[in-house]
């Protein structure tokens, strides 16, 4: 099997995509190493694997970015290596630009850009000494556009895709391979978990995430994706052609994203 015996590392594994996909590599015989800020959760999640073992905990919170890099050293030094790096955790937000609170927007990119940012440069020596390795991020389709109720989390997508983009430009020769996994509708709890104006949880799920994948689909779409070396590896269903659309007629697409319910 293509992920049997790697070393895996994913932020935000207690659920929705992280545990999905965490999952879907305990059982092609990955070791993973799963974090998100509650153990308790994580310990949930532990429970569910096919593989219990290859499950290990290391709680992290994305928030507090002084913690990061001791945990990647703590997690090198006790692994020896990580093989892939999977930056998923984040939150969204349900709120109009002149509703969201500069705090609103600082919290996002903080946790959803630079907590990716801040740990992949942690772990990028180590995959360089080692000869290469592969570092993905979970984007988003609002990675490629604007979209209503979303302003900083699209614009915290938006700077992934430069990041990482530039980062597999730069060290293509080191045998580092990038990739960005860019979603769509998908069943999860990223709407129940978005922060709205006030700083509190939106607490629903959206009618588009409803009728959305599965998050066990999501995961196949994904391990592909990384078999395949692909470095936009879309994710969802035919809401996908919004990304089409955007490319090659962007008057149309701007006239249907004014149409879609944001929620």
């Amino acid at each position: 099997m293509f992920f049997k015996d790697k070393i895996i590392w994913i932020t935000g594994a207690s659920s929705g995509i992280g545990e999905a996909t965490a999952m879907a590599f305990v059982e092609e015989g990955a070791t993973v190493i799963a974090s998100a800020p509650s153990v308790e959760e994580l310990t949930i999640s532990k429970a569910k694997m096919s593989r219990p073992e290859r499950f290990h905990i290391f709680p992290l919170d994305l928030a507090q970015p002084d913690t990061i890099a001791p945990l990647a050293a703590e997690v090198i030094e006790r692994f020896g290596r990580i093989d892939i790096l999977m930056n998923n955790a984040g939150i969204s937000q349900r709120s109009k630009v002149l509703d969201t609170p500069i705090e609103n927007d600082r919290k996002i990119m903080e946790i959803d850009y630079f907590g990716a940012v801040i740990l992949t440069k942690a772990v990028l020596p180590q995959m360089i000494a080692q000869g290469g390795g592969h570092i993905l991020c979970t984007g988003s389709m609002v990675g490629l556009f604007g979209f209503p109720l979303r302003s900083a989390y699209s614009a915290a997508k938006h700077a992934l895709h430069g990041f990482f983009e530039s980062l597999r430009i730069e060290y293509y020769d080191y045998n580092i391979k990038v990739g960005i996994i860019i979603g769509g509708r998908i069943r999860t709890a990223i709407s129940m978990n978005a922060i709205t104006g006030d700083g509190r949880a939106y607490g629903r799920m959206d009618e588009g995430q409803q009728n959305g994948i599965s998050k066990e689909k999501a995961a196949k779409q994904i391990l592909r994706g990384i078999k395949r070396n692909k470095f936009e590896i879309w994710v969802g269903g035919t809401e996908l052609l919004m990304i089409l659309f955007k490319r090659w007629f962007p008057r149309l697409h701007f006239s249907i994203a004014r149409k879609i319910s944001p929620t």
